[in-house]
């Protein structure tokens, strides 16, 4: 499957065009992945606007400016050329992810995943996770109520992205809140 034949929605998304920077077409863009050094080994990125495949654009410079990048695109040699990539996301095909290692999951892979106690009772969906520090919270919901279950080994003990299913020991008096 080629990058432009998978859905736009299918795509991750590893940076987002903020504004032009410079006289000679650089862009400033927003850093929306945890391996940021892919940039410097890619010489073509695929970018969107809103929900259009815009096309690839070739990499000619990339370097880190105040935990952003600065990126300098093939065709784009002035601030008003590069203007018209403002609002832009740069994004990956799920071939293209950093491989993780055992028991550590991107977060957008557990939305919508199926959650279970270790009796088997549906609990509901993963509709979000929350990541405010210490540990993540997975939003899980069921009908009209929504629970909020820590994401750590002791309370998740099994999740597996692929079957998009976790099963989670919630302690005494979790699911009542």
């Amino acid at each position: 499957m080629t990058a432009t034949s998978v859905p736009v929605e299918d795509l991750i998304s590893i940076a987002r065009i903020a504004r032009p920077h410079g006289i000679r077409g650089e862009v400033v863009a927003d850093i929306l992945t945890d391996f940021p050094d892919r940039f410097q080994k890619m010489e073509e990125v695929l970018a969107v606007r809103g929900k259009e495949l815009i096309g690839s654009l070739t990499l000619e410079n990339v370097r880190f400016h105040q935990d952003r990048l600065l990126l300098k695109f093939a065709g784009y040699d002035n601030p008003e050329k590069s203007d018209e990539l403002r609002g832009v996301s740069l994004v990956i095909t799920h071939d293209e992810l950093v491989e993780l290692p055992e028991d550590e999951y991107f977060l957008f892979d557990l939305i919508g995943c199926e959650v279970f106690t270790l009796d088997q009772q549906l609990i509901g969906i993963v509709i979000k996770v929350e990541d405010f520090g210490a540990a993540p919270l997975l939003v899980v919901k069921q009908d009209e109520r929504e629970f909020m279950i820590p994401m750590n080994h002791e309370i998740c003990p099994e999740i597996d992205t692929t079957a998009k299913r976790i099963v989670v020991n919630p302690p005494v008096g979790l699911l009542d809140l």
